[in-house]
């Protein structure tokens, strides 16, 4: 039948706009969507990129955890609204915090953090279709409902966003992020259970730097040298509404990946940003579904990569294209300087995605890009004081379609299994069974990534062994970063190690294609106090 889907993709194409692909041969045929638009029917860099507004404080408040600190309080609704994607596009219906999609990029001081209450004025019926088969989506279940996840932020249980903590439209919720961590770009969105993939495609998530006197000392570019991406791609239909895909079988409408033709960046599809001949600093993050990015420049323009999730690379890494699974981000510099009067296209695979518009003249950049950033010491392996090995397994129906995702071949309800103690160091391996590359995000942690290598999946499920068929492959040098969302590919053990620091607490560790996450690839693990 051709390419595979993950092929298929990778060479820029697309599922959801005629008809799909499928992870593996093996697989029955995947059902034809409705009549969509055409995204590459649109005119091209006709409209600026938004920037998200910056979060502003109403007011302040005590510290949880410190009782002599006064922290910075927003009060952020969640609301529907109406905007436009592109220019010639009817506005389109969507979810957002604040008000807008993406929603407002929040700015805390390392140590200091903020306190966010979150408030559920959403309407009470959802406008993406919910599949009740879900578990945590059952018809017994309020159709809106939403819970706040800071993604990669250090924060206490009662404020991570566990998937359970849901809150129905007229209700809040307080969260503590006290920041507590190295400069880095976090992101937050909607982590309701059985719902979360809906609730994210329907507009909620935004952007949350966290800042430090290290970085700030560098002299990276910044104010409006400094600017959020966040891309995601959308599916919309012939009145410019968002039509998330589903199975044509009404009993079982959920479907393991969504793909659109729509690439989205800051809420704009095709912009353009007018920059001076100079260098910019572009804090990038995949907020896809299930799209993995696979970003270039053109005009011979390489990027700069300085960091990665959770802060800064030892060293900046010169780059033609940068790889982000969704919920991983890149933090790159790109220098305009030279190429006055020259149009620069960022590109997804070959699909143009962003125009940069360079002026003419000469300017003064009074940025730097030093050789050396932030040391990531490595974590010793000597120093773990257990290894686990754990399965990612795609449960198939008779018609060799995905019907679900497991984690160690657990549902979400079952016992707790993972349940390392307050400030000891763990080696996780990843022993992907699938034909899927899974980014697996683990809540609460930072970790660095070990190594990667293939093994024999048959011996696997046969003998309950662990049989490698190569050498261990160590990470890229993008990779050498913290981390907390890996890219665990298929048929590889993929190994990370963390220390489990910060707060003792029931967290949660999962996939982040969101339809694999709401469909049971997600597992609770208790962080114990220590002794």
């Amino acid at each position: 039948m051709g390419l595979t889907r993950r092929a298929f993709l990778q060479a820029g194409g697309t599922i959801g706009v005629t008809a799909a692909f499928h992870q593996s041969s093996t697989r029955a045929p995947a059902p034809r969507f409705r009549t969509q638009l055409q995204a590459n029917s649109l005119a091209r860099f006709v409209d600026p990129l938004p920037i998200p507004a910056i979060a502003r404080p109403d007011g302040a408040r005590t510290s949880p955890l410190d009782g002599s600190l006064q922290i910075p309080y927003y009060r952020v609704p969640m609301r529907q609204f109406e905007a436009k994607l592109h220019r010639d596009l009817k506005p389109t219906r969507q979810w957002g915090y604040g008000g807008t999609s993406p929603g407002p990029t929040f700015e805390a001081r390392s140590g200091k953090g903020a306190l966010v209450e979150w408030v559920n004025d959403l309407p009470a019926a959802h406008f993406l279709p919910i599949d009740h088969n879900i578990h945590g989506a059952e018809k017994d279940k309020p159709d809106v409902r939403a819970v706040v996840h800071l993604h990669g932020g250090k924060t206490p249980a009662a404020s991570d966003g566990y998937p359970e903590d849901w809150f129905v439209p007229g209700k809040s919720a307080v969260c503590h992020y006290p920041s507590r961590q190295d400069a880095a770009m976090l992101w937050y969105h909607d982590h309701a259970l059985g719902i979360n993939r809906l609730n994210v495609f329907a507009g909620l998530l935004g952007a949350f730097l966290v800042r430090d006197e290290f970085e700030d000392a560098l002299g990276l570019p910044r104010g409006k040298y400094e600017i959020p991406l966040i891309i995601y791609d959308r599916v919309l239909d012939l009145a410019s509404q968002l039509n998330y895909p589903v199975s044509p079988d009404p009993q079982k409408p959920w479907t393991p990946d969504v793909f659109g033709d729509a690439i989205v960046i800051n809420g704009k599809m095709f912009p353009y940003l007018d920059v001076e001949p100079r260098k910019y600093r572009f804090r990038v993050v995949n907020g896809s579904n299930a799209r993995f990015l696979h970003l270039s420049l053109s005009a011979g323009l390489k990027f700069r990569q300085i960091g990665t999730d959770q802060g800064l690379l030892p060293r900046p890494l010169e780059l033609e294209k940068v790889f982000l699974a969704p919920g991983e981000r890149a933090d790159v510099v790109i220098d305009f300087a030279g190429g006055g009067g020259a149009n620069v296209v960022l590109k997804n695979d070959i699909f143009p995605v962003l125009q940069f518009r360079v002026g003419k003249g000469k300017m003064t950049d009074d940025s730097a890009l030093p050789q050396v950033l932030r040391p990531v010491p490595r974590i010793a392996e000597s120093s773990a004081v257990r290894t686990r090995s754990l399965s990612l397994v795609e449960v198939d129906d008779l018609k060799q379609r995905p019907q679900m995702m497991l984690l160690n071949n657990a549902h979400w309800n079952m016992p707790v299994t993972e349940n390392p103690q307050l400030d000891s160091t763990e080696i996780w391996e990843l022993v992907n069974t699938t034909d899927d590359s899974h980014p697996i995000h683990l809540h609460l942690v930072r970790f660095q990534v070990l190594d990667r290598r293939t093994f024999d999946i048959n011996a696997y499920w046969s003998a309950n062994q662990v049989r490698y068929k190569a050498s261990a492959v160590p990470p890229g040098p993008e990779e050498m970063g913290w981390k907390d969302t890996v890219r665990a590919d298929p048929g590889m053990v993929t190994r990370i190690i963390t220390k489990f620091e910060g707060f003792p607490g029931r967290y949660v560790w999962h996939c982040h294609i969101l339809e694999h996450e709401d469909n049971e690839m997600m597992r609770p693990f208790d962080v114990l106090p220590g002794k």
